[in-house]
């Protein structure tokens, strides 16, 4: 046999024992590894979901956020100063509390009860009958009212059902926390990813960009970029969190990728020829999201601390916008007025604790090391 041909059958044989590499390890179709020689796959394929519901926590947790972000997408139907469904004057209005009818917009639930005809008109009340923006119930304004019979956790300064603006609320903090999560895991993972596997000039800007925003606080450089814009914004601190906090993901995926850019299923793929940019994206970023996923759950119990802290300050969400932060501005302003500084400190707790649980059950059951202590 000549020389090239048996260079030729050399590579044969080399491609094919890179498929059959390829085959076995880790990929974005075949998500294997860690998993011990001859465990069934079914036990491996829902392992680290097995690992995170066993416990009490994790559950507890997952269970409080699911019903935070009902509360969040039902708001209009918890809390509004109009009915879910009415029947008026002989004709049917569905859903007037999301839907505007010119007709009843001087009509609240406190007009309704007044003028309704009984036994001909009837409505379907949300849980609270009060809107997030109301300051006048039943013909009168009650600044400052303890919890009652007709207000469950009290009223503001302005006679506002403090229970309607903390269910308002909850849309609110969720949505500054996971959009401005969203965002700066976006630019985290994407910047992170380049840096750690192209190395050079890229890897360099990465790096000193990362230790630039890194060597300020960021709640302070937060607050100091929202004292120099003209106009405060719920997009705006959506944004200002998220150009500010990528950092910290940036920096995981960046050694996430520097570790697994020598990983053997990484090399069977450059030995099948695969391009650098199907490599990093196909291969190496779904094998180095985990990680990714646990901080962004604790980013998200972060940033709604975050704009809570600022609305606090009143660098948050623009008034009259119902905001846990703004709440408890006005128990600071009102000494002695307690249920403004209760229900909106605990919502916040309450939020904060869930998505830290998560998080932290997320941790362990993505890492094989505290999974096998365990």
């Amino acid at each position: 046999m000549s020389l090239p041909s048996r260079l030729r059958s050399v590579v044969l044989a080399a491609r094919r024992a890179a498929e059959r590499l390829a085959r076995r390890l880790p990929g974005p179709r075949r998500r294997r590894a860690n998993a011990a020689p001859g465990e069934p796959r079914r036990r491996r394929k829902h392992w680290a979901a097995r690992a995170f519901w066993r416990s009490a926590w994790n559950r507890t947790g997952l269970v409080v956020i699911a019903l935070l972000a009902l509360a969040a997408l039902g708001a209009d139907f918890l809390a509004s100063d109009r009915p879910i469904w009415l029947k008026y004057r002989g004709q049917h209005y569905p859903f007037p509390n999301v839907i505007d009818y010119p007709e009843l917009r001087p009509l609240t639930n406190d007009v309704l009860r007044r003028t309704m005809v009984r036994g001909e008109d009837w409505a379907v009340l949300p849980l609270v009958p009060y809107g997030p923006l109301q300051s006048k119930a039943d013909g009168r304004i009650a600044p400052l009212e303890a919890p009652s019979a007709d207000h469950w956790l009290g009223t503001d300064d302005r006679g506002r059902d403090v229970l309607a603006r903390l269910i308002h609320g909850t849309r609110v903090s969720l949505s500054v926390g996971l959009v401005a999560v969203a965002l700066y895991v976006l630019l985290g993972v994407l910047l992170g990813a380049l840096a750690g596997f192209y190395g050079g000039w890229i890897d360099a800007a990465v790096s000193r960009a990362v230790e630039t925003l890194t060597a300020f606080p960021t709640f302070f450089l937060v607050l100091v970029i929202q004292g120099l814009l003209p106009s405060a914004s719920i997009l705006q601190i959506m944004v200002v969190i998220g150009l500010t906090r990528w950092t910290d993901v940036a920096r995981l995926v960046r050694g996430e990728v520097l570790r697994l850019r020598s990983a053997e299923f990484v090399l069977a793929g450059r030995a099948l020829g695969l391009p650098p940019r199907r490599i990093l994206f196909g291969h190496i970023l779904p094998n180095a999201m985990g990680p990714v996923l646990v901080s962004a759950t604790f980013g998200v119990a972060g940033a709604i601390l975050l704009e809570s802290a600022l609305s606090f300050l009143g660098f948050g969400t623009p008034p009259p916008t119902p905001s846990w932060g703004e709440l408890l501005t006005q128990a600071f302003a009102h000494e002695g007025k307690w249920w403004l500084t209760l229900f909106p400190g605990l919502a916040i707790f309450v939020t904060v604790t869930a998505y830290n649980l998560v998080g932290e059950g997320l941790r362990d059951a993505i890492d094989p090391r505290t999974s096998a202590a365990r």
